[in-house]
C-alpha cells in the first residue's frame, strides 16, 4: 500500500497537463514552428497563408491551454503551483526560456540580417521579416522591418496572454477591465493606426511613425531635430501631434497622476507595462522583494530619469543653437527657462512637502538637482557638435560610428535604456529576474510619474489590518517587490512610488484588506495612524473619521 509522505495542507503539486491544455501546446507549437522555418529561411509557399496559418495557431494555442487551466475552477486565486512549475521558479526551462529570449532581442536589434531584413534580391525581405511582407504591405503598403516582426508578435503576446490573464481572474472586474484596456491601447493605439497612417506619407508629405500613447521621457526621441522637422513639415496634422507631444508630458500625464497615480499609464495603457501584465503574469513572485533590492531601484531609476532630461535638453539646444529665427528660442535662452523650472519646481517640493521625504530622499533629490544643473552649465558653455565620441566604446563594437557629444548622449541611451535594459534585460529576462524589472530600475516615466504619485496623487491602497491573516499573498505576487504585508499587518495605507496599481495584491487577499482609492491628499500617509487594537481609542478614531 502506499504511503502519502507529503504533510502540506495545499496538496500534491500537479503532476501533468490535462487534454485540453495539451491540445493548446499541440496548436501553439505548430505555429512557432512556421515562425522557426522561416528563420531558418526554408521557402514557404504563398506567405499570407503562411502566416496567417501561424498567428492563429500561437493565439489560438495560448487560448486553449488557458481554457484547459481555469475553465473548470472556481473563483479566486489562481497562482496554483508557480512554485513546482520549471519555468516560473526559476529552474532549467525558465534559463532555456531566458537564454532564448535575450538571443531573439539581440538578433533582432543589432543582426536584423540574420531575419532575412534586405537580403534578397535588390534588397527584399526573405526569412522570417519576408514571412511578414504581407501583412505589412495590407497595413502600411510598405515591406515589412525587423520592428513590424517585433510589433506584430508584441501585440499578438498581448492579446493572447491577455485571454489568459482574464480567465485566470475572472472574479475580478478591476483586472479584466484594465487588461482589456492594455489589449485595446496596443492594438489600436501602437499598432494598426501608426501603420495605416504611414498610408498618408507621400513625397511631399511625411509623418515619422508614432505610437500615439508613447511620450517623454519614455519615448526618448520624441524632440529629436528630425523628428520635430516632419511633424512642423506636415502641417496641421504635424502640429497637432507635436503640441499633443508637450500636453502629454505637462499637462494631460501630470493631472491624471494626480487623479488616479501612475496605474492610469503603467497598467491600462502603456505596452511594456501590458506585455509585463500578461506575457508576464507567471513571473511575477520571482520580484526582489529585499532591501538592497529597493535601495538599487531608487538610485537606478532617478539615474535613468536625469540623464533622459539631460539627453533630451542637449539634443533640443543643439538644433537651437545654429536656427534661431526658425524657433522660438535660443540655445542660452532655452536652457536658462529650463534651469529656471527645474528650481522652481524643486524648491516648491522640498518646501511644500518635506514632511513627506526621508532624510536619503531628501539628499538624493539635492544630488539628481546638482548633477542636472550641472549639466545645463556645461551644455551652455561647450558647443557640444565639436565633441566626437566614438561609440564603439559604449556599444560592445556594435555600432563604430563616431558621434557629436549630443548624439553619442543619443546612442548610448538607445544602447543601454532603451535596447539592453527595456528590451534584451526588461524582457528576455522575465523568468529570471520577474516581469517588472526594467518598470522597477529603468523606466524614466515610471520615475517621473513615480514621483508625482507619491507626493501629490490621490491615489493609495487602504488596508485593514484587523482582518490581515499575515498569508503573505500580497507581497509574493506584488511585481514592483513591495512588502504589502507589511503594510496590511499595521493597516496603513500603501503609498509607494514603485506601485503600478495593478490590484494583484487586493486579487490574491482571502480576507479583502486591501482596496485601491482615490481620495484627498489629507490623511494619505499615515504611518502614525495604524490601527493596532491595542493602544488607540477605538471608537473615538471612528468618531473622528
Amino acid at each position: 500500500m502506499a504511503v502519502e509522505r507529503n504533510m502540506a495542507l495545499t496538496g500534491q503539486p500537479p503532476k501533468s497537463l490535462n487534454t485540453i491544455q495539451k491540445i493548446g501546446v499541440l496548436v501553439g507549437m505548430s505555429g512557432l514552428l512556421i515562425l522557426v522555418l522561416a528563420i531558418f529561411n526554408i521557402n514557404l509557399p504563398n506567405k499570407t497563408a503562411w502566416l496567417a496559418i501561424s498567428l492563429i495557431a500561437l493565439i489560438g494555442g495560448i487560448i486553449t491551454f488557458s481554457k484547459g487551466a481555469y475553465d473548470k475552477k472556481l473563483e479566486g486565486i489562481k497562482n496554483d503551483a508557480v512554485w513546482f512549475n520549471s519555468i516560473s521558479s526559476r529552474g532549467v526551462l525558465a534559463w532555456i526560456a531566458g537564454v532564448a529570449l535575450t538571443g531573439f532581442y539581440i538578433v533582432l536589434y543589432f543582426y536584423a540580417e540574420l531575419l532575412g531584413l534586405g537580403q534578397g534580391a535588390d534588397g527584399t525581405n526573405t526569412g522570417l521579416v519576408g514571412l511578414f511582407d504581407p501583412l505589412s504591405r495590407l497595413l502600411s503598403g510598405n515591406p515589412a522591418s525587423q520592428w513590424f516582426v517585433y510589433g506584430t508578435l508584441y501585440t499578438v503576446a498581448i492579446i493572447s496572454f491577455g485571454v489568459k490573464f482574464i480567465m485566470k481572474y475572472k472574479h475580478n472586474r478591476y483586472e479584466q477591465l484594465r487588461t482589456i484596456s492594455v489589449m485595446f491601447f496596443q492594438t489600436a493605439f501602437a499598432f494598426v493606426i501608426p501603420e495605416l497612417m504611414a498610408r498618408l506619407n507621400s513625397d511631399t508629405f511625411s509623418l515619422p511613425y508614432n505610437d500615439l500613447k508613447n511620450m517623454w521621457p519614455l519615448n526618448y526621441y520624441a524632440f529629436e531635430q528630425w523628428r520635430v522637422d516632419q511633424f512642423i513639415n506636415a502641417q496641421t496634422i504635424g502640429l497637432f501631434f507635436l503640441i499633443l507631444a508637450v500636453l502629454m508630458v505637462f499637462v494631460i500625464s501630470p493631472w491624471l497622476t494626480y487623479k488616479y497615480g501612475k496605474r492610469w499609464y503603467c497598467s491600462w495603457v502603456c505596452g511594456c507595462g501590458g506585455l509585463a501584465e500578461t506575457a508576464g503574469d507567471s513571473f511575477r513572485q520571482l520580484s526582489d522583494k529585499g532591501i538592497k533590492a529597493w535601495k538599487f531601484e531608487r538610485w537606478m531609476i532617478n539615474s535613468v530619469l536625469v540623464f533622459s532630461v539631460v539627453m533630451t535638453v542637449a539634443t533640443i539646444s543643439t538644433y537651437l543653437g545654429y536656427d534661431s529665427t526658425k524657433y522660438w528660442f535660443t540655445k542660452n535662452t532655452f536652457l536658462i527657462s529650463v534651469g529656471a523650472f527645474l528650481t522652481i519646481v524643486f524648491a516648491t517640493v522640498t518646501y511644500f512637502k518635506r514632511d513627506q521625504l526621508n532624510n536619503s530622499a531628501f539628499k538624493g533629490a539635492i544630488g539628481a538637482f546638482a548633477i542636472t544643473i550641472g549639466f545645463l552649465l556645461l551644455i551652455a558653455f561647450v558647443d557640444l557638435n565639436q565633441l566626437k565620441i566614438n561609440a564603439s566604446y559604449f556599444s560592445f563594437g556594435l555600432n563604430t560610428k563616431k558621434y557629436a557629444f549630443d548624439g553619442a548622449l543619443r546612442s548610448f541611451y538607445a544602447f543601454g535604456i532603451g535596447s539592453i535594459f527595456s528590451g534584451v534585460i526588461g524582457t528576455g529576462f522575465y523568468p529570471i529576474l520577474g516581469n517588472r524589472i526594467w518598470c522597477r530600475m529603468g523606466c524614466p516615466m515610471a520615475g517621473i510619474m513615480g514621483i508625482q504619485q507619491r507626493l501629490f496623487s490621490k491615489f493609495r491602497i487602504t488596508t485593514n489590518g484587523g482582518q490581515c491573516i499575515s498569508c503573505g499573498n500580497c507581497s509574493t505576487y506584488c511585481e514592483q517587490g513591495i512588502d504589502v504585508r507589511a503594510y496590511a499587518q499595521k493597516g496603513e495605507n500603501i503609498v509607494r512610488s514603485s506601485c503600478v496599481g495593478c490590484g494583484i495584491c487586493s486579487a490574491v487577499c482571502p480576507r479583502g484588506v486591501l482596496k485601491l482609492e482615490n481620495d484627498s491628499l489629507d490623511g494619505r500617509i499615515n504611518s502614525n495612524e495604524i490601527l493596532l487594537g491595542n493602544d488607540v481609542d477605538l471608537m473615538d478614531y471612528v468618531n473622528k473619521k
